[in-house]
């Protein structure tokens, strides 16, 4: 064997014992006749003395080499309680190096020198830090109790494809040429939502698979191109049964992985979190909910305010104190091209009962002060209002509320807030294309009491949808699935298909209707973003082994790249050359 222990095993009553290691050469220091090296795997980090017989050796050492080492566990002078292993090095009586290393292009400690991509292109060398070890770590934790919970309640784990049909709905498929199939192709799946339901049909009431899932889409910090989901989906259940289900599921991960309690998985309606949070995906942690202050703030001479749809405010607790510079500061944010506001009032509600606005030239102490009571403001905290088409107004003020939420300390990345949405629109319309697109997919259904309103107000129709958020990120949706043809033909119709499309596209689908489709509905939980809010991370990366950077390329593989004009003639595929 190369090693009899690992580098984060050796404890104090392991001295005098004869071991041997393996592992990279961290760092290494000379003092006086003696040498001391960092020895470093997965495990931990051992450190071990060279005495003079070995001098010439352990000075030839470079970071990163990779070395065999036997010698005998003593108890160190100077011990480090930053480590498991302070407390013992290794006498060291043979060194054998396995591999010489060149010098990394950074330091290979917690706190790296690398930048970003410098890192991805040595993805390898950067999978060696402890930080992203330990991130894997939680992300191969959570897979292991995500199967063992779903085991326990009856789930089956079952794979579905991966070459499969392109469809026109949702973002855009990943297309792969099939060479014994000239000018067709395959689509990467986005989903494996039409195989689960199948199988809902087959009979299989309760699946389950971690799954990988392939969208063309551009990316942000918490997507990629290709990505996994916990994908599931039950038969003979309604909505409460997959929220209790899901709930249960996501309990039982915090007190396994995390070993907290959630306190409550609250519900509100997709209404009502655009109405006082104007996000889908409120963060519940902190208050700062919207006024809707129309009525005491129009009418007054400020066409800026009396020419809007909408004008919302937020209170911001103990905030009056605020700088002219910080308050400049907030205008300059809203500002931001990413949010488009053209500016932004405030009201200090002042410690002595007095106020003082950015309007003071058109509202009164009397009107400020009937402003604070219709936002519940008290002495010392800060009023902000925007204003302007509602929806538009909504989404600026969201992303104000979340920038006020990080700046006063309030999203607390320790403190876990879980919360049901449920009750979306089931259709959106689209004004370029002139139709109804699906807000989910198209196998969603409507909630009983508006299957009417398919024929005379499509766009009223509520989905049986739900979305699972936790502190202000989205990490799973699903929906109580169409099991009747009939229903289900209805909503191709109102989606643009042809009779001839949805059967070409779907037929699959909808012919297995036919043979007893039981009610079924299920859950997709995106799994990346799970481990990144249980490592307290906002950016899935680093618990991805392998990920794309903001192009979309594997920078460590260079790729996607050209391939040999052989494959692509065998493919029946011409390119274009790139003017």
């Amino acid at each position: 064997m190369y090693r009899s222990h690992t580098n984060g095993e050796l404890r104090i009553e392991n001295i005098n014992q004869e071991v041997t290691l393996c592992g990279w050469v961290q760092k290494s220091r000379e003092m006086g006749a003696m040498t001391f090296v960092d020895l470093r795997d997965r495990y931990g980090i051992t450190q071990l003395v060279c005495g003079e017989e070995h001098i010439k050796i352990a000075k030839e050492l470079g970071r990163e080499d990779v070395i065999q080492v036997t010698g005998k566990v003593i108890e160190r002078e100077s011990k480090n309680k930053n480590i498991p292993t302070g407390e013992i090095e290794i006498a060291v009586t043979t060194i054998t190096v396995l591999n010489k290393s060149k010098t990394p292009p950074f330091t290979i400690e917690d706190n790296t020198d690398g930048g970003e991509e410098l890192r991805m292109q040595y993805r390898y060398l950067d999978l060696r830090r402890k930080p992203l070890q330990e991130a894997l770590k939680l992300r191969h934790k959570l897979s292991i109790e995500i199967r063992k919970y779903l085991d326990s309640i009856n789930f089956f784990e079952i794979e579905t494809p991966y070459l499969i049909k392109s469809t026109p709905e949702g973002a855009r498929d990943f297309v792969v040429p099939s060479r014994m199939n000239p000018n067709q192709f395959y689509a990467l799946p986005q989903s494996p939502q039409t195989f689960k339901q199948l199988l809902m049909v087959s009979g299989y009431d309760r699946y389950y698979q971690i799954v990988r899932c392939f969208r063309d889409e551009d990316l942000r910090a918490d997507r990629q191109p290709e990505f996994t989901q916990v994908d599931c989906e039950m038969a003979f259940v309604d909505q409460e049964d997959i929220l209790n289900t899901f709930e249960g599921m996501v309990d039982y991960l915090f007190k396994k992985v995390k070993n907290l309690e959630l306190a409550e998985f609250p519900r509100m309606s997709y209404a009502d979190a655009m109405e006082n949070y104007g996000s889908d995906k409120p963060d519940i942690r902190f208050g700062m909910t919207f006024n809707y202050i129309n009525e005491v703030a129009q009418n007054k001479g400020f066409a800026i305010f009396d020419d809007a749809e909408s004008v919302i405010a937020i209170v911001a607790e103990d905030c009056s104190t605020y700088t002219r510079k910080e308050l400049d500061k907030l205008v300059d944010y809203v500002k931001r091209p990413q949010i488009g506001a053209k500016g932004l009032i405030y009201v200090k509600c002042n410690e002595d009962g007095t106020f003082k606005s950015s309007v003071d030239k058109f509202y009164s102490e009397e009107d400020l002060k009937t402003w604070a009571d219709k936002c519940g403001a008290k002495a010392g905290d800060l009023i902000l209002v925007l204003s302007g088409d509602k929806a538009t107004t909504q989404n600026q003020m969201n992303a104000l509320r979340l920038h006020l939420g990080n700046e006063l300390g309030l999203r607390n990345p320790n403190i876990y807030a879980p919360l049901w949405v449920y009750d979306f629109p089931l259709l959106e319309w689209d004004e370029e294309s002139g139709r109804y697109h699906a807000m989910h997919h198209p196998f969603t259904s409507p909630k009983k009491e508006d299957i009417g309103l398919l024929d005379t107000d499509p766009g009223k129709v509520r989905a049986n949808a739900y979305d699972l958020v936790l502190n202000g990120t989205e990490i799973g949706g699903g929906s109580i699935r169409i099991h009747d043809r009939t229903v289900q033909s209805k909503m191709f119709d109102l989606l643009g298909f042809s009779k001839e499309e949805a059967q070409a596209q779907f037929g699959f689908l909808m012919n297995a209707f036919e043979y007893g489709a039981p009610p079924h509905g299920g859950i997709a939980l995106g799994f990346d973003r799970l481990c990144a809010l249980f490592g307290g991370q906002e950016t899935i990366r680093d618990f991805i082994a392998f990920p794309k950077n903001n192009n979309g390329r594997d920078v460590m593989i260079d790729s996607p790249s050209l391939i040999a004009q052989e494959q692509l003639d065998e493919l029946n595929i011409s390119i274009n050359p790139i003017s």
